[in-house]
């Protein structure tokens, strides 16, 4: 009889809590699981990303001594019983899933084996950690967590105060993109033989995915992961603050780190990439406003949203505060169905790499689902399918609560609901476009103004509640009842023209 390890997809660290648990090693099984992958359109390179990293994980693991069985399956349960079966297993150690589907999965397994779940240890603060932060306050504002992590990491404190005299530096990280921006080209890596073989099983299966296989640039080993974190800090962590909200067409990737897919899946660490940023900024006296802009990503609100996820809990994807139910229309899923520059630059971008940087997706996509009214539910589903960095915990609090206040406030303090102006003044995606971002009527009127006035509107009873929403609303008053019945009637138009 012996003790086994199934090391999960997104888990791919040898430091994760299930295999240190054993003292020496034990066998272990990675599962491919064709059914799961089925649930949902994934992005056709989420699927390489992870099928590969497993199998490059597995041989790192073969390397390092473990005993290492790699299924590839319709489902887990199958391979899985096979496998304790055949190594005569009474003790199965997994680490907690991060995703609360998962852990319902694992709750439904009928195995011939005692089940031990050890702590999620790809996180700074624990879920009890987190819970006790967040119960008895009256708020749970994203400021007050991200204080109290510096404080208790000691990450950019001087003794009680933070360095430099302020907690952060929003005011100087949100600068609109000058004309002539020269960011560093990203790092990409060439698929070697197992990537290619993926591929292929990607391209050759019955999956039903969303966007371009190829090209696939993303790193899929720790090693690969630790070199995009290195060139991160080398050439684009210096710059990263200033810009990190702008837009420009044909710069998808700008100063943004692209770690997220890495983080992820475990193959780094957020203490080894905010321990890299804070020795740069001590080696090389890199401006505090990138450093802290950039640790603040992943001290704060990384830990945010899986401390959100899981003390709001399962009932928390239902909320549709607003009552919006407006299906998603066709371009989000092909991006050249829409003649909207912004919208179509961001969607095609996606369909290509799987990624868009966060600004992108708060401020292009949420926005836009917001303030038509579409449902909640399916542009979360939507999220979660298209974005290569994209799991059930990730996406839950960030498009519900924060793209879409949809939960009513209990993550954000406002809608962020935005009109063409902000997206005139933080990118360059209105020049070219059929649409005017001066107009809210007429044939040339951009929709996110008519949907965005319209949205105020409609919801203005509740959005007085909003201090922060009251300034705004007062502009309504200033419309005639023309222009508003016109507002009225654009937005009819769009909804039959994109049902």
């Amino acid at each position: 009889m012996a003790i086994g390890v199934w090391v999960l997809g997104d888990q791919l660290w040898q430091g994760q809590a299930a295999l240190q648990s054993c003292p020496s090693p034990v066998p272990v099984i990675l599962i491919e699981s064709q059914g799961w992958a089925k649930q949902r359109r994934y992005h056709a390179q989420k699927l390489v990303l992870v099928w590969s990293a497993m199998r490059h994980f597995a041989q790192e693991l073969e390397a390092a001594g473990w005993p290492v069985t790699y299924a590839i399956a319709a489902d887990f349960a199958t391979p899985l019983r096979r496998w304790v079966e055949a190594q005569q297993i009474h003790e199965l150690r997994i680490m907690q899933p991060s995703d609360r589907p998962f852990r319902d999965q694992i709750a439904s397994l009928d195995l011939p084996c005692a089940i031990k779940l050890l702590p999620n240890n790809h996180f700074l603060w624990s879920e009890a950690e987190f819970q006790q932060w967040a119960t008895g306050r009256k708020t749970l504002v994203l400021e007050y967590f991200y204080r109290a992590g510096r404080q208790r990491f000691q990450i950019l404190m001087d003794a009680k105060t933070p360095v430099g005299g302020k907690w952060n530096y929003d005011a100087e990280n949100r600068q609109p993109p000058p004309t002539h921006l020269k960011p560093p080209p990203p790092l990409h890596f060439s698929p070697d033989q197992i990537t290619q073989e993926v591929i292929e099983t990607v391209r050759q299966g019955n999956f039903d995915t969303y966007g371009h296989i190829e090209p696939f640039y993303w790193g899929v080993t720790r090693t690969q992961a630790l070199q995009a974190l290195e060139n991160f800090i080398e050439y684009r962590l210096p710059q990263f603050g200033p810009y990190q909200d702008a837009m420009v067409m044909g710069q998808e990737t700008l100063w943004h780190s692209l770690l997220s897919p890495y983080l992820n899946l475990g193959l780094l660490q957020p203490q080894e990439v905010i321990s890299a940023a804070l020795a740069a900024y001590r080696e090389r006296q890199l401006p505090l406003n990138s450093v802290e802009g950039f640790i603040r990503q992943i001290l704060g609100w990384r830990e945010y949203m899986y401390g959100l996820y899981h003390f709001f809990g399962a009932e928390y994807v239902q909320h549709n505060f607003f009552q919006h139910w407006q299906p998603l229309p066709a371009f989000f899923w092909q991006s050249d169905r829409t003649p909207m520059n912004c919208l179509r630059h961001v969607l095609e971008q996606i369909e290509r790499t799987g990624y868009a940087h966060h600004i992108q997706r708060l401020m292009i996509l949420a926005n836009f689902a917001l303030i038509a009214g579409l449902c909640p539910q399916e542009v979360e589903t939507w999220f979660h399918s298209v974005f290569i960095d994209a799991y059930d915990w990730v996406m839950q609090t960030n498009v519900l609560g924060m793209g879409l206040f949809a939960d009513g406030g209990l993550l954000a303090s406002k809608p962020y609901a935005a009109s063409a102006n902000y997206i005139q003044r933080m990118s360059n995606y209105c020049q070219g476009c059929v649409y005017d971002p001066k107009q809210r009527v007429g044939d040339r009127a951009c929709p996110f103004n008519f949907f965005y006035w319209h949205f105020l509107a409609r919801h203005r009873p509740v959005l007085n509640c909003q201090k922060r929403m009251s300034a705004i609303l007062k502009n309504i008053d200033k419309f005639s009842p023309a222009e508003v019945a016109a507002i009225q009637q654009q937005v009819e138009r769009w909804y039959a023209a994109n049902s």
